[in-house]
């Protein structure tokens, strides 16, 4: 792919940087694919400028107009399908399989299923209440609505493993709702987003609606959370959505935050072990780990703890690792090498306390790109930092228990609560357990997700949930209106 430059997208029109560009290197070739945007501070205010005059506009536009222009841009997007598969697929170092379905096809989807759910009523009728008699007020039979309303300006912040589809998750139910946004990629992945944005013109959206501004470090990200904006949408990193958490704060502005997972997939001695290992072995074949609901950490009955070993096992063996492009490869690169040597030095740590690489746990001889092999980490203690720190990549640790006490307790052990699993061939246990694992989605003998669910986390793994309707009240405000009946 020739390298071309690109520009940042500023009310409507495309924006040359103020900072110049810096390189978008394919994590499996370490080649230059383009160059991205380094917006300045100025550009970024420039770009909250422009969203929060158009918010007046666009917030008042009836429900059924903004529903047509998500579906326009739906549209718009899924012509361009063709030309943004290579790009995503060069910029992310996902396989084929994952670029040309999950990294690209559920953006239009998501588009068209908020037009759907922006054409309905989200307001809440409440019952008129008698009220008596008040110094306040005289007294009578008062109706009440709970509106939802815009929150305003939102800030959406995404991240590196999913570019596109996480940026429509997020800016799909703000403009649903009557929100403008500025949008800012993971600085690793930022063309496709960019991409994006023709679309938008095509589609005909106003000015100002949508912008996105991109950089190679924290300034432009920082600066976009301290602007006039009235929501920080964000999906990350732990230590990053501290940081937002703590400048929003001080402007006392909205906040959604989806952040790391270390997914718990508990296996009782009834579990599918089969079913199991297909569950927990989609943490080394799908898109390479780099997921945040994955089950990374088995915690496993002592009675099926061996046989689920060797199957884990033998099911790393088969997956080729390799280049991305090729139709047989299962394991592509992680984003980059920053992130590679973080993965191994954190497997590092590992071998040192004692735990058994039954799979895994060198780098892959190849010669260029970022590569991690699946690995398969036992005899793992719950305090080691393998079990209590995110890889975000192919790596999965095993633990053992013996009852169902002892699961639950080391399942709750980390800060964080994202996504849990159980596996047991006793489905009211299963449920039993699900409800006392702190998590904020469990899935009981399945890893298969179900998007009209409420989605986020407790503990360290966020605040807020979004996710079908549930994603347009996370960009709404609720507000009370009363009157006389």
């Amino acid at each position: 792919m020739a390298a071309e430059t690109f520009q940042l997208f500023i009310d409507g029109d495309w924006v040359e940087p103020s900072k110049g560009g810096y390189a978008i290197v394919n994590p499996a070739t370490e080649a230059v694919v383009a160059e991205a945007p380094e917006a300045g501070v100025d550009q970024v205010n420039d770009a909250v400028a422009a969203a929060r005059a158009a918010f007046p506009a666009w917030s008042r536009r009836p429900a059924a107009e903004r529903a047509e222009m998500l579906d326009r841009l739906a549209d718009a997007f899924e012509r361009r399908i063709p030309d943004v598969v290579p790009v995503v697929q060069a910029e992310t170092g996902a396989t084929m399989r994952v670029a040309s379905t999950l990294q690209v096809l559920q953006c239009a989807v998501r588009f068209r299923t908020y037009a759907k759910l922006a054409m309905q009523n989200h307001d809440i009728p409440l019952p008129p209440s008698p009220m008596p008699n008040t110094a306040l007020a005289s007294g009578g039979l008062i109706g009440a609505l709970a509106a939802r309303q815009p929150v305003g300006v939102v800030a959406c912040i995404t991240p590196y493993n999913f570019p596109l589809t996480n940026m429509a998750g997020k800016v799909a139910p703000a403009l649903a709702m009557g929100n403008t946004v500025v949008v800012k990629p993971a600085p690793q992945d930022p063309l496709a987003v960019l991409r994006f944005a023709e679309a938008v013109q095509e589609a005909g959206l106003p000015p100002g609606v949508f912008n996105i501004v991109t950089g190679s470090g924290a300034e432009a990200g920082q600066a976009l959370v301290e602007a006039d904006i009235d929501m920080v949408s964000f999906t990350g990193s732990t230590p990053v959505g501290q940081r937002i958490a703590e400048t929003a704060g001080r402007g006392m502005k909205r906040l959604l935050l989806e952040l790391g997972g270390k997914g718990a997939a508990v296996v009782f001695d009834d579990g599918d072990v089969a079913g199991a290992v297909a569950g927990i072995g989609s943490t080394w074949s799908f898109h390479s780990g780099q997921i945040c609901t994955a089950p990374t950490r088995v915690i496993a009955h002592r009675a099926v703890h061996d046989e689920l070993v060797e199957k884990l096992a033998g099911y790393a063996s088969y997956l080729k690792v390799g280049d991305p492009l090729a139709d047989d490869t299962v394991v592509g690169p992680v984003i980059s090498e920053v992130q590679r040597d973080r993965i191994e030095a954190l497997l590092e740590t590992g071998r040192q306390d004692g735990a058994e690489f039954v799979a895994g746990g060198n780098r892959p001889e190849i010669g260029t790109g970022y590569y991690v092999a699946p690995t398969l980490l036992t005899g793992v203690k719950n305090e080691w930092r393998v079990a209590q720190e995110e890889f975000f990549g192919p790596v999965v640790v095993v633990e053992t228990f013996d009852d169902e006490d002892e699961a639950v307790a080391l399942a709750n052990g980390t800060p964080f609560g994202l996504y849990d699993y159980v596996w047991s061939g006793d489905t009211v246990r299963g449920y039993r357990v699900a409800r006392q694992l702190r998590s904020g989605n469990v899935g009981i003998n399945t890893v298969q997700r179900n998007h009209e669910a409420p989605f986020g986390g407790f503990k360290q793994s966020g605040v807020g949930r979004d996710g079908g309707v549930f994603g347009l009240h996370a960009y709404s405000e609720l507000q009370s209106i009363v009157w006389p009946s």
